[in-house]
């Protein structure tokens, strides 16, 4: 072959595979336009739109009593398209943005005016879509923002994109707040009452689409939702916001006196096991103490003496021991150990005398020589009243309670059954213990304590909550009058006399002190001890039952001197509030003997009389009155107000005195504290507005 036709057939050869190669990419183009062209399509339109949820707004929870313990609140993400529609000529950006820069400045003082308009116009001149002006703005907030220059030029023309997020608020702060919990976005399930009830207080998010911008940022195509999201349900909790703030008072204030390591107190209603507060506090620097971790449901540990209970329960039901049983205190022997009285020897006493005193040696010799022979015969009863299983709370972390039996391996033959008679070899918590407490204040029925009441949506209950019978009968009518007889005896002459005793009303109860194990070390050489105080009241009439334990205190570390004070300070407060507990008739005759309210507005007084059954001899026609007593019983005495004379406010107290007197016209100097005892200007004389009367206040 010659030279030209070589370079000839090279041409041809160098053509054809162009030709093909061009037949190729026509047929692969004609393939993705006609027969891949829906798959590319669509993911085209996902990788520069995408469909995102819209949080719903989480259900409030409640209080008992009506009040709000945490609510979720809007808050919003501003940002602003820098060529919206009515901002995209230039002539109104630059006449309108140093006037906005002004109000950004103005408004949230973290940034000067030149600063604001700076940033405005770089961005600007960046053609920014998404700039970001602020985050954790307040729906308040927002509709005065937007009325600034350029943003009211309309919805979608000013430019503002106001996205909407959620921020859980608890009202009360602190206030029971491990116990209303919380629930973390990138964790699935919540702590206390929000993780609980989260299927009901999360409600179902919406759907909204939104497209990338330049940047990777995603952006919501206008400001609707395609799908609305749902509110989420309320919870009605058990808490009352009154006496969970009382009970977090008291047991802080002991804590700090005490310089514990930690602390809870429980207190729940005897009849319906409604938990009306709990607190749990722990050291986290000196003299300061934050809820951090769930004692009351959470924190096993040995309970110590007020397990006591238990045990002579199981010796009386099985008619092992009367209460007039003798036993001797001090000291009792087991094989390589010796159970000891730290308060030493009472002698030989009455079985009710060394429960109210609570020796240690009586309780350890009556259970080892009773139930010796038969171990299973014990334990057994602690098993039947379900003191070995969980109590499946409405709030998740409840700790597995440890109740030996002789089945154990780490059962003693001689040493096992007399160290739990006074609570030790086991762990419960504290609202286990308390729960026991409460079924014997119940008249022998033994429920599980419960924290919501109910659940609601849009105002209607959807479902109810009432506590769980774990024991219809702990033990026998017999039996239930003696153990109570012995509760009341420790508070009104043993070892919770001298602290938790109160002449006005009777509280059941009983103390408890126990050395608990370092985490690391067990029982070391340096001892901590466990104080503890749990009962009901009145005794006669239970309505609650509370338990308090502190855990570590320096110095005194029995539990009627550590955990008692608490005990009865919340007690005394709560019973001098609540009209509905039946006050003893000699309490009434006690406050109605000397009122101290001596004159004011009749509504207050009325209802407080009513409440007390304080006879009321005239009837008062006026709005303020003055107050006699009279042979026990109260008369009122009305007092008209007459327009331009001075009113009596002589006995009134400060608020009352200030009302009429403003209302007369008059200006008020206030001296002293109390009541009004005497006045400037006497009642019936002429006053002109303005005048001044100085009140005395004793």
């Amino acid at each position: 072959m010659n030279i030209r036709a070589n370079i000839v057939l090279r041409v041809y050869l160098a053509f054809g595979l162009i030709v093909l190669f061009a037949i190729v990419v026509l047929l692969k183009l004609a393939s993705v336009q006609f027969i891949e062209g829906k798959k590319w399509k669509d993911l085209a339109s996902k990788l520069s739109t995408r469909v995102f949820d819209i949080e719903a707004t989480r259900g409030n929870i409640y209080s008992v009593d009506g009040s709000l313990l945490a609510t979720s609140v809007p808050e919003y993400e501003l940002r602003m398209d820098m060529y919206a529609g009515g901002i995209e000529d230039e002539d109104i950006f630059d006449s309108k943005v140093d006037s906005l820069a002004m109000s950004l400045a103005n408004f949230f003082k973290d940034k000067t005016a030149n600063e604001y308009a700076r940033y405005l116009r770089v961005a600007r001149q960046d053609s920014a879509r998404y700039l970001l002006i602020k985050r954790n703005v307040s729906y308040q907030n927002l509709k005065v923002i937007r009325k600034f220059p350029l943003f009211n030029l309309g919805k979608f023309s000013g430019g503002l994109i106001a996205i909407q997020q959620n921020k859980r608020l608890l009202p009360f702060k602190d206030l029971a707040a491990r116990t209303i919990g919380y629930k973390n976005k990138n964790v699935k399930n919540g702590v206390g009452l929000e993780g609980a009830y989260g299927e009901y207080i999360n409600g179902e998010n919406g759907k909204q689409l939104k497209q990338r911008i330049s940047g990777g940022v995603w952006v919501p195509i206008g400001d609707d939702a395609e799908v609305a999201s749902k509110e989420g349900a309320d919870i009605i909790s058990t808490i009352d916001v009154n006496i969970q703030g009382l009970v977090q008072s008291a047991l802080k204030k002991q804590l700090i006196k005490s310089q514990a390591d930690h602390g809870t107190v429980i207190l729940m209603e005897v009849e319906t096991g409604e938990v009306r507060a709990i607190a749990n506090f722990s050291k986290v620097e000196e003299g300061v103490y934050k809820e951090i971790f769930n004692y009351a449901i959470a924190g096993n540990q040995d309970p110590g003496s007020t397990f006591k209970l238990a045990s002579y329960m199981a010796l009386l039901q099985d008619k092992l021991v009367d209460t007039n049983t003798m036993v001797g205190t001090g000291k009792y022997y087991i094989p390589g150990h010796t159970i000891t009285d730290s308060h030493g020897s009472i002698g030989v006493v009455t079985v009710k005398k060394a429960f109210e005193q609570s020796s240690n040696a009586a309780i350890a010799e009556l259970i080892d020589k009773n139930y010796r022979a038969d171990q299973f015969k014990f334990t057994n009863h602690l098993y039947n009243w379900h003191l070995n299983e969980k109590m499946g709370l409405q709030i998740p972390g409840e700790a597995q309670p440890v109740v030996k039996n002789p089945n154990n391996k780490s059962w003693n033959k001689r040493m096992t059954l007399p160290q739990m008679a006074y609570g030790y070899e086991m762990q419960l918590t504290p609202l286990k213990m308390l729960s026991f407490y409460n079924g014997v204040a119940n008249n022998g029925k033994y429920i599980t304590p419960i924290f919501v009441k109910e659940i609601r949506r849009l105002g209607n209950p959807i479902e109810q909550f009432k506590a769980r019978v774990v024991n219809e009968q702990m033990c026998d009518e017999e039996t239930l009058k003696k153990v109570k007889s012995m509760l009341e005896g420790v508070v009104s002459s043993g070892s919770g006399k001298q602290i938790v005793y109160n002449p006005l009303y009777k509280i059941a109860g009983k103390t408890g002190t126990a050395q608990v194990a370092d985490a690391n070390k067990g029982y070391g050489e340096k001892k901590q001890y466990q104080a503890s105080f749990v009962g009901y009241f009145p005794a006669d009439k239970p309505k609650y039952s509370m338990i308090v334990v502190i855990n570590d205190p320096k110095g005194a570390y029995y539990g009627a001197l550590v955990s008692g004070p608490v005990f009865r300070e919340v007690a005394d407060r709560i019973y001098a509030r609540d009209l509905k507990i039946e006050h003893e008739s000699k309490v009434v005759k006690a406050i109605v003997k000397s009122p101290k309210i001596q004159a004011g507005e009749i509504k207050s007084i009325r209802k407080i009389y009513s409440a007390l059954g304080v006879v009321s001899e005239l009837p008062v026609l006026e709005n303020y009155f003055t107050v006699k007593d009279s042979s026990g019983s109260v008369a009122f005495k009305s007092q008209a107000l007459e327009k331009g004379k001075m009113p009596n406010l002589q006995g009134m107290g400060l608020k009352d005195a200030l009302y009429l007197a403003g209302n007369s016209g008059l200006k008020v100097k206030v001296k002293g504290m109390g009541r009004v005892a005497n006045q400037s200007i006497a009642s019936g004389s002429r006053i002109a507005k303005g005048l001044m009367v100085e009140l005395q206040l004793r």
